[in-house]
């Protein structure tokens, strides 16, 4: 199970080089961090970790996961001032030092080439490598103040388009259409690739490809819609409890890493249904990564590596229960209407967008 940290934690004199994920302080939100032991161990580790049959294999396991304790315990002391140091910000330094810092942190993206889109969109991102994107919000138009279209680039030099995503009108629950055509968003035309839909309180969601309903699919369900994800926000009504908390379900790998199919007949069957009479059968249960409290800026802060500079209550990370430094996804603002989105094995470009999209819903009851 993931774990809270729910009391303020007692910070020292260095400065935790952090975003604010509920109050803004820009200067001092840009982490300086660099790359550490335990991320290069959680990318090895990353296959097993989203396995579909990964709880029968601990035992399997067992041995090396002692050896890493070990290994962890003699050199906790190390990596702990490392770590401090690494995540130090100097709030007086200003200048052409600090910016050569910044161009330091923030590397261009890997070069990312694909041929077919759609195929792109819908594969894990390869392991070991993290998928660096840009979300941008439109809300120009007669329309657009209450359905914003949505599109989602590569964070590189080529700012290649990958997905579009706008709010479908008339619908009981909120309901989004994905296209991997920026200019065709409707749910009739072939750049359809997938949608997102929620519940009346805006609370759960599901993220589905571009599959046919069960009821109009083949017998054999071979053409029938597959479920990606599902994502839950606990309800949090006017923000007592803290920052927001959001479950994402995913579907298991294969030995092959490909995506164990998800395609239920009924809602019974659904990824949401199955969480909740907790049959994790081929599921992958992740949680967003519980941000600590900072006395010095008073708000809750993560650490995203420079990625995120505005303070939003849409920032977080999704992390794995048993390794909670490997982040699978991180969304965060970078401007009013300008987000970053990063992804890693085993999640998907449709299925980060989607969770990125139930960010920007409405929630009644979460704040």
């Amino acid at each position: 199970m993931f774990q809270i940290n729910g009391d303020k934690p007692d910070f020292i004199a260095k400065k935790k080089a952090s975003a604010p994920v509920t109050k803004s302080d820009s200067d001092e939100s840009e982490p300086e961090t660099k790359p550490s032991k335990s991320k290069k161990k959680s990318t090895a580790n990353s296959t097993s970790m989203f396995q579909a049959g990964g709880d029968k294999d601990k035992k399997k396991d067992k041995s090396n996961k002692d050896k890493e304790k070990n290994n962890k315990k003699k050199n906790a002391a190390k990596s702990d001032e490392s770590d401090d140091e690494d995540t130090e910000v100097p709030r007086k330094k200003k200048g052409k030092g600090r910016k050569k810092k910044k161009e330091e942190e923030r590397p261009p993206s890997p070069e990312i080439e694909f041929d077919d889109l759609e195929e792109f969109v819908l594969q894990p991102a390869p392991q070991g490598t993290t998928i660096k994107c840009k979300v941008t919000r439109d809300k120009r138009g007669m329309d657009r103040g209450f359905y914003p279209t949505y599109y989602l680039h590569l964070d590189n030099d080529k700012k290649v388009f990958l997905l579009a995503g706008r709010k479908r009108k008339k619908s009981a629950t909120s309901n989004y259409l994905i296209s991997i055509d920026a200019t065709d968003l409707s749910r009739g035309g072939e750049n359809f690739i997938g949608k997102l839909r929620s519940n009346l309180m805006g609370t759960k969601f599901t993220v589905f490809d571009n599959g046919l309903n069960p009821d109009r699919a083949l017998r054999d369900m071979s053409n029938a819609r597959q479920e990606l994800a599902a994502i839950i926000y606990e309800t949090n009504v006017l923000g007592f409890k803290g920052p927001r908390k959001m479950t994402v379900i995913i579907p298991g790998m294969d030995d092959d890493n490909e995506r164990v199919p998800i395609r239920p007949r009924t809602d019974n069957d659904s990824i949401l249904m199955r969480y909740q009479n907790r049959q994790m059968d081929n599921l992958i249960e992740l949680h967003n990564k519980t941000p600590v409290w900072n006395d010095d800026t008073a708000s809750y802060v993560l650490n995203f590596s420079g990625r995120v500079t505005q303070a939003s209550v849409k920032n977080f990370q999704i992390v794995h229960s048993k390794d909670n430094s490997y982040i699978v996804m991180q969304f965060g603002r970078v401007a009013d209407d300008m987000f970053t989105l990063d992804y890693n094995y085993p999640m998907c470009a449709v299925q980060a967008f989607a969770i990125a999209l139930s960010s920007f819903d409405g929630k009644l009851a979460c704040e």
